[in-house]
């Protein structure tokens, strides 16, 4: 698989060398990221971005003669972010229930790849679930779809609203970089107002997420002086 300029792709970082970080990217080998890709403006500390084994969607910026991929993690926005997450959620979740629900997953995972990609399959199963019973037989293609109401009904997902704002001249570069955040899904309502989202397997996780993403968003406003504070419902 090959990738284009500019495409999204979901990415695990595998070492740090000077100023080049390597990773692996999902279905296609090894691509860099240079240090100026990482983030705008100065990196105090690296390992608020990267480091090894860290999930991270990135921006593909160039491809070599000889496929080499050269990646962005900056230039990727918040709205590709989240949207890159899920859909490697999605995949991972699918993939999971499969080996539960076929003798041979990784030949249905082949076979549903002939047609979809599996978020989409994934999609498409939850608004029409006779789709299963293209790839499985009955019987496998109803536990599918059980197994997926299941888990959809056991998830909890946990919200919570927080202001940031600032004068600063890279006003918007600055609130950009504040909020390059993992586990949580960050949506603009408006009047410098932002909603931080996360799932999980229980109340517990979820809130986990969330809390741990406003304390390093807290953390990275006060060394941006820029301010911040969380809404009470």
């Amino acid at each position: 698989m090959s990738f284009k300029e500019d495409e999204i792709v979901m990415c695990m970082v595998k070492r740090i060398e000077g100023t080049i970080i390597f990773v692996n990217i999902d279905g296609d080998g090894e691509g860099t990221i240079a240090m100026s890709e990482i983030a705008a403006g100065r990196i105090r500390n690296l390992r608020e971005y990267v480091f090894p084994n860290k999930r991270i969607v990135c921006k593909v910026l160039s491809v070599d003669k000889d496929g080499h991929q050269h990646l962005s993690l900056r230039r990727v926005t918040g709205k590709e972010r989240e949207e890159m997450q899920e859909r490697y959620k999605k995949e991972k979740t699918l993939a999971s229930i499969l080996k539960t629900v076929s003798k041979s997953p990784q030949e249905s995972i082949k076979l549903i790849r002939e047609k979809y990609e599996l978020w989409e399959f994934f999609d498409n199963l939850r608004q029409n679930p006779s789709i299963a019973e293209k790839f499985f037989d009955k019987k496998e293609a109803k536990k599918l779809v059980e197994l997926l109401e299941e888990k959809e009904e056991r998830e909890k997902k946990v919200k919570k609203i927080c202001i940031l704002k600032t004068n600063s001249d890279s006003g918007l570069l600055d609130i950009k970089e504040i909020l390059n955040v993992p586990d949580v899904n960050i949506s603009y309502l408006g009047s410098s107002k932002f909603s931080l989202a996360a799932k999980g397997s229980d109340f517990k996780n979820a809130e986990h997420k969330v809390e741990a993403a406003l304390a390093l968003i807290e953390k990275k406003a006060k060394e941006k002086k820029a301010h911040f504070e969380v809404k009470e419902k």
